[in-house]
């Protein structure tokens, strides 16, 4: 015993200790139903009182396989992104794969350098919430090379690799349509950057909208600004310093919409009353907000799941290497909006 406290035990120890082949103690190891249940409980036993710990990376080196994955996101800062990593985890552990999780903080030479690193690793696959810029598309196209690539979140135009995100066309268009049929006329988009291929979406949607109802999409109310509760209150504040303000707007998302409202109280208006206020993402603060927020609902953490699923069978050639899932969305009335004020 005090010669195996010194080296590492193997499962050829735990053989000896049961009196069983070293391929039974391999098959309990893989979870194999074959082995006696009497047998798997003795060798569980052993492998407690000698203090086996299971070499995971010799075992891939004999099969090939490795059971991590990169999970690369580019803002955990923002709660839609954290719900995204939570559903990724998740599916990734009930799976068995092990997740190591990267922050691209929205910088693309952070996110070409961390995902270089991962790769290093020789994960099986990633999947990247990737950060908008120029190149990132052929990086990510080579980056599949070594392992395969599921991009979520954020579309990348000119890239051909497999994408899993939210109907921003169609959420964009229902909350549009929803103040719309309020009777607001003047609605304003606020926030987001003008390369986020999401907000070009989501613009493409609100527009849809408007000219559905016979108006014209008017460019000054179109506002770009970060997509943060700072942003947001700069974007409604520049809107209503126009000439003629609307009376209800339509955010990039809740963190934009929720800076707003905030910027509606400190002027002594109310969201709902003076001006309406829609968001996109449904986070958790969107119903617990003051008023509660209505929002666009996309299920981000579902979306997570499904990324993590669709590089599952990616891996295990299930699933072709440029397939692509768009999630529903789905409108939730709060408080946040109301009639145009007389």
């Amino acid at each position: 015993m005090l010669e195996q406290s010194r080296r590492r035990v193997t499962i050829i120890d735990i053989a000896r200790h049961t009196g069983v082949s070293k391929s039974t103690v391999s098959l309990v190891l893989k979870g194999s139903p074959a082995v006696r249940s009497e047998t798997r409980k003795a060798i569980h036993a052993a492998m407690a009182e000698l203090g086996y710990v299971y070499n995971r990376s010799a075992a891939n080196l004999r099969t090939a396989r490795t059971d991590f994955v990169g999970m690369v996101i580019n803002d955990l800062m923002n709660p839609v992104f954290a719900e995204l990593a939570v559903g990724l985890e998740d599916a990734f552990f009930q799976a068995g794969f092990v997740p190591l999780l990267a922050n691209t903080n929205e910088n693309v030479a952070r996110q070409a350098r961390l995902i270089h690193s991962i790769q290093e690793q020789g994960v099986a696959g990633m999947v990247i919430s990737p950060v908008a810029g120029h190149g990132v598309a052929d990086m990510l196209d080579a980056a599949r090379f070594r392992a395969p690539v599921v991009t979520t979140m954020r579309r990348l135009e000119g890239s051909n690799l497999p994408y899993v995100g939210q109907d921003n066309f169609v959420g964009a268009r229902l909350a549009v349509e929803y103040l719309l049929q309020l009777g607001h006329r003047r609605i304003a988009f606020l926030g987001g950057l003008e390369n986020f291929t999401t907000r070009r979406e989501r613009i493409e949607g609100y527009q849809t909208a408007l000219r559905g109802a016979g108006i014209a999409p008017d460019p000054a109310l179109i506002i770009e600004g970060p997509p943060t509760r700072a942003g947001g209150a700069a974007s409604l504040a520049a809107a209503l310093d126009r000439d003629a303000p609307p009376t209800a707007a339509m955010a990039y998302n809740d963190m934009v919409a929720i800076g707003a409202i905030g910027l509606l109280r400190e002027r002594g208006l109310e969201a709902g009353r003076d001006v309406s206020i829609v968001g996109f993402d449904d986070i958790a603060e969107a119903e617990f907000n003051a008023p509660p927020l209505t929002t666009i609902a996309c299920n981000t953490r579902g979306l997570g799941g499904t990324a993590a699923d669709l590089l599952k069978k990616i891996i295990e050639g299930g699933a072709a290497p440029t397939q692509s899932i768009i999630g529903p969305a789905r409108l939730v009335i709060r408080k946040s909006c109301g009639a145009p004020p007389r």
